[in-house]
């Protein structure tokens, strides 16, 4: 195998990939024992059909696709270990030749790391933050624990209103016609809550248990499903259960019940100490944000476009994790909210964007501080891997390839490069 490099404009390179004739013969073959059971010859039992007769039949052509999936990702793999090159995107794969007899050759375009013309990074004005607790945001997180400390109590006598959680019925009709995914049974819906598209909600309060009600909405352009993007529809809907919160009384017997205290003037305390203590790490890292983001404006880099689509993809992959993890999935997701994958993409982007520039300026400065990940930062890293996932060090030492060593030890450097901006700014 061999690989060529052409550079191109905005950090973007294209990689020509080259694999023996020999290679692309090897996997034309598994391609051909992989699908010989499929194939029918009069004359031959299926399966055993002579791959000579099965090319000479329908070209040699037919087992190409096979043979270039099973080449391509080891082939690119290895070529981006020999070209030298940071990859930092997702390649673009394009096959140029691929013959029997004749060696196969494929491109992957590819976005290459941007250098960083690193601005000032030492001295860094931010503004001071206000680390101080009022009352009204006490009063509001004691609230916070009354709302989680409230009472479910069914109501029965009244309709809907803001706020209620209700269990309903609904079926949806475009044009008169029931859509598929539109009907619920035994729904629990909070209203308000907006979980459901734009004015649905809203049109179900005042609405009486056991009474259908008719709720009028139109899909958003850019809903999930095409087929009712911007169309109106009706939902006939029909409460069944109606459940209001019963907020528990502010006094010396709730703050015993939610704390360790005996007064309310003790709970309170306590509230206001924590609330200074989260304030104080909050701003700790809004002024690591606020140096970081004036250096990368100080500085310059060109952030190659195929960078910034591998950096949303994997913003979207880790949501689509996070929500997998209370039980939903992405196209649940998109169905309940009404969004769209394309649209939400896009929203990420400029976060995207951040990400990548504030992690570049930070792997300039630790080049440029020659801050490194000693070995004890090392260890500790591993130490705090192996009690998040109730491992033995040693045996997160033997899973760990290479590559994510290597990761690893960026991560910390990048870490304690930010430290060092934050320690070397300054407040105004």
């Amino acid at each position: 195998m061999s690989v060529q490099v052409e550079k191109q404009e905005k950090n973007m390179a294209k990689l020509i990939i080259e694999v023996s004739a020999q290679e692309l013969e090897k996997a034309l073959q598994n391609a051909f024992l992989k699908n010989k059971n499929k194939i029918s010859i009069p004359g031959f039992r299926k399966g055993k059909v002579p791959r000579q007769m099965v090319e000479k039949m329908y070209g040699p052509e037919i087992f190409y696709e096979d043979a270039a999936n099973e080449l391509i990702p080891d082939a690119y793999e290895k070529a981006v270990e020999e070209c030298g090159e940071d990859i930092v995107s997702s390649p673009s794969i394009e096959v140029t030749q691929i013959k029997k007899g004749e060696p196969f050759i494929f491109t992957a375009e590819v976005a290459l790391k941007p250098e960083v013309k690193l601005g000032k990074y030492k001295g860094v004005a931010v503004d001071k933050a206000d680390l101080n607790v009022t009352d009204e945001e006490v009063d509001a997180e004691i609230n916070k624990e009354r709302e989680n400390n409230a009472r479910n109590i069914e109501v029965t006598d009244r309709p809907v209103k803001d706020g209620d959680m209700t269990v309903l019925d609904f079926e949806g009709f475009v044009d008169g016609v029931a859509f598929e995914g539109g009907k619920g049974e035994n729904y629990p819906l909070t209203i308000g809550s907006g979980a459901f598209i734009p004015g649905f909600e809203a049109q179900l309060i005042g609405a009486e248990i056991n009474k259908e009600t008719e709720v009028n909405v139109t899909f958003p352009e850019d809903y999930q499903a095409e087929d009712l993007r911007g169309k109106a529809a009706v939902f006939k809907c029909t409460i069944k259960e109606i459940k209001e919160k019963e907020l528990p009384e502010l006094d010396d017997e709730f703050a015993g019940e939610v704390s360790e205290f005996d007064t309310l003037e003790e709970y309170k305390a306590d509230v206001k100490a924590k609330l200074t203590e989260k304030k104080e790490k909050d701003a700790k890292e809004a002024k690591e944000a606020a140096v970081i983001e004036a250096i990368v404006n100080d500085s310059d880099m060109e952030i190659p476009d195929a960078m910034v689509e591998t950096q949303q993809r994997q913003m979207m992959d880790e949501f689509a994790q996070r929500i997998q993890m209370q039980g939903l999935s992405m196209e649940q997701y998109l169905q309940f909210t009404g969004a769209s994958y394309e649209r939400m993409i896009e929203q990420v982007k400029p976060q995207a964007e951040k990400r990548i520039k504030s992690r570049l300026v930070l792997e300039a400065i630790a080049k440029a501080e020659n801050i490194e990940a000693s070995e004890e930062d090392y260890e500790q890293e591993l130490k705090a891997m192996a009690e998040a996932y109730q491992m033995e060090v040693d045996k997160v030492k033997e899973m760990l390839p290479e590559k994510s060593v290597s990761q690893i030890k960026e991560d910390i450097a990048v870490r304690k490069a930010a430290e060092f901006a934050v320690e070397q700014s300054k407040e105004k």
